[in-house]
């Protein structure tokens, strides 16, 4: 079953929530400005899920997803944009470009989901980043990023968790704690025993949200807000992020912030 798998079918069944991811950006926006985004820009899109799932819930807004991998893009192009009407795929680019190099049109929203924006290890190419993500904002856009941390994070393990028809294996291979270059991959374990190993592998440097956000303040944004995942029963995150001023010590924790240009 390994060998006839779909990489990119398998992850988005176990890492993305694109319907949930674009319902929570459009809500959001709308909370803090009063009306709905009417273009949208994914950066590190992979396949793209995301984008095409905020054209489906906007129809008429202009949608751009940019990633310098051709192969998920296509994927998604195969996958994605055939559920779009003709209207909405009319108003939907997908890019095949570095996010550093792409010059496209203000927007009022970007979003940099999964931690992709952590393959830049250096304060400075960081911040160039995120001076390139404010230009390309609108006067009252918003800057969307996620996060992730907590003691759990730096230990070298193997983290399985069972999804529908297959284990999700999330792999941390190496942390270095003088660099914070940390190395991960992620494996799926099939019902007939075979693994498909390996099948995406990530090199970044683990920043914490001080750095970030100190970061975001260099790069010119004025203000960033944290929003902190709340904990279920059983002390899992339960999907409900709300704007917090301290966190908690968890052994995991998974953080979005929103940044004012």
């Amino acid at each position: 079953m390994a060998d006839r798998a779909d990489r990119y079918e398998l992850y988005e069944a176990a890492v993305q929530d694109a319907p949930g991811d674009a319902e929570f950006l459009d809500d959001e926006f709308f909370r803090r400005r009063g009306r709905r985004a009417d273009s949208f820009r994914e950066d590190f899109c992979g396949t793209a899920a995301l984008a095409c799932e905020f054209a489906l819930r906007r129809p008429g807004s202009r949608v751009y997803a940019i990633d310098r991998d051709p192969v998920p893009l296509e994927w998604g192009r195969e996958r994605h944009l055939p559920r779009l009407d003709r209207e909405a795929r009319e108003h939907v680019r997908l890019v095949e470009s570095d996010v550093l190099d792409w010059e496209g049109p203000a927007v009022d929203l970007i979003a940099a989901m999964n931690f992709s924006y952590w393959i830049f290890e250096t304060r400075e190419m960081l911040r160039r980043y995120f001076e390139q993500a404010r230009r390309a904002l609108l006067p009252d856009g918003l800057f969307f990023l996620d996060a992730y941390g907590g003691s759990d994070c730096h230990e070298t393990k193997e983290y399985p968790r069972r999804e529908q028809g297959f284990v999700f294996v999330w792999d941390q291979v190496s942390y270095d704690p003088i660099t914070a270059h940390m190395e991960c991959a992620m494996h799926f374990d099939l019902p007939d025993g075979s693994r498909l190993a390996n099948a995406f592998r990530y090199a970044w440097r683990f920043w914490s949200l001080p750095e970030i956000r100190e970061l975001l303040e260099e790069a010119g944004f004025r203000r960033t807000f944290v929003l902190w995942e709340g904990a279920d029963e059983n002390g899992d995150g339960n999907g409900v992020f709300e704007e917090v001023e301290a966190g908690s010590p968890d052994p995991t924790w998974i953080a979005y912030l929103v940044s004012e240009p």
